[in-house]
């Protein structure tokens, strides 16, 4: 039987989470070199960025690396859920004093397209992975084609068997307790969303692929849970959150430190999507899940103003402090030292 291991080429079945906005390949590279299987989420980068920042993880390891793509289908934009959404924001802007009308609207974050794809057939990396199920099947030949594995995010047992059917090399079980945005696909319905370690064995059940546990692990006695359950591997990230390899802010740090990282719940406000971060301000006046929210990722533009406004200022009130359930594994160590502890779980 294959193992995870053998399937990465890594010395650890371990994976370090993408996070957009938190890391770029600084932490990639550590987490490589540390035996696990480093990642770089691409969604918010061009290709110039792209290029760059896998050429930069190519000259820090020669280990296998991951990198991180969206498959969202990109919404048309509607004017009369816009207007709506910037009059939610109507009372925030009038208190920071800004013009709504000159805030422009647009995506910030892009689709895996055939243009990156181009980008990253030049590095072949070992690993590549997707979020909001896969691309088309002409792109998914290509990125096989280089000999990548692919690995997905299921949140429910229909989408680990869809994945499956559809040639993923392991499924990434991303339980409710996850940091950051639902990988959810065939269903909208978030009732229908589980816990780590109720959807876990039953993923090990439905699928023949690797099954990776994600959401909730924050130490080593949480790897072996995972593992005992029928893991073949986990997925982290927000135990990597405050290490010196992270670009995560000033403002998210202090609140990962602080007890308001007790209390997180799925919020669209920030993106137009379900993701899970500390609560604020925001997401107490406005309800974490916005019905005038744009559909991702066109709400984003709204609301990048007042969160500007607001952490000149040195306040998190309309930021996304993307944090997982369980954010007590957060330690300000080497990215290298949090992944040997997170290891002696496998043992």
């Amino acid at each position: 039987m294959t193992t995870l291991q053998q399937l990465l080429g890594t010395d650890l079945p371990l994976i370090q989470a993408p996070m957009a906005g938190i890391q770029g390949s600084a932490m990639a590279i550590a987490v490589s070199n540390a035996g696990g299987l480093g990642s770089l989420p691409a969604a918010m980068l061009g290709t110039d960025a792209l290029r760059s920042e896998i050429a930069a993880i190519r000259a820090g390891t020669d280990k296998p690396y991951n990198v991180n793509f969206f498959c969202h289908t990109p919404p048309v934009p509607s004017a009369e859920r816009e207007a709506a959404w910037r009059a939610a924001l109507a009372p925030y802007y009038a208190e920071f004093g800004i013009d709504a009308a000159s805030i422009p609207t647009g995506p910030g974050r892009n689709p895996f397209s055939a243009e990156v794809a181009g980008v990253v057939a030049e590095f072949r990396p070992a690993v590549v992975s997707f979020h909001f199920g896969l691309p088309s099947e002409e792109l998914m030949a290509q990125v096989h084609g280089w000999g990548a594995k692919v690995l997905a995010s299921a949140t429910t047992v229909e989408e680990a068997q869809w994945l499956e059917a559809r040639g993923v090399d392991a499924v990434i079980a991303q339980g409710l307790e996850a940091g950051g945005h639902r990988g959810h696909f065939l269903s909208h319905d978030l009732t229908r969303q589980l816990g780590t370690f109720a959807l876990l064995p039953q993923l090990v059940h439905a699928v023949k692929v690797p099954v990776i546990a994600a959401g909730g692990i924050a130490d080593a006695a949480g790897v072996a849970a995972a593992m005992a359950l029928g893991a073949a591997g986990v997925q982290i990230g927000t135990a990597y959150m405050l290490t010196p390899e992270a670009t995560t802010s000033a403002i998210h740090r202090e609140a990962l430190k602080s007890r308001a990282a007790r209390h997180t719940a799925l919020t669209n406000l920030f993106t137009g999507r379900p993701a899970r971060g500390i609560v604020n301000r925001v997401m107490r006046e406005l309800g974490p899940i916005g019905a005038a929210a744009p559909e991702f990722p066109l709400a984003t533009s709204g609301i990048a103003p007042l969160r500007a406004k607001a952490e000149a200022q040195g306040s998190g009130d309309f930021s996304p402090l993307w944090s997982g359930q369980n954010a007590t594994g957060c330690r300000e160590l080497p990215a290298a030292e949090v992944t040997r502890a997170l290891a002696q779980g496998f043992r």
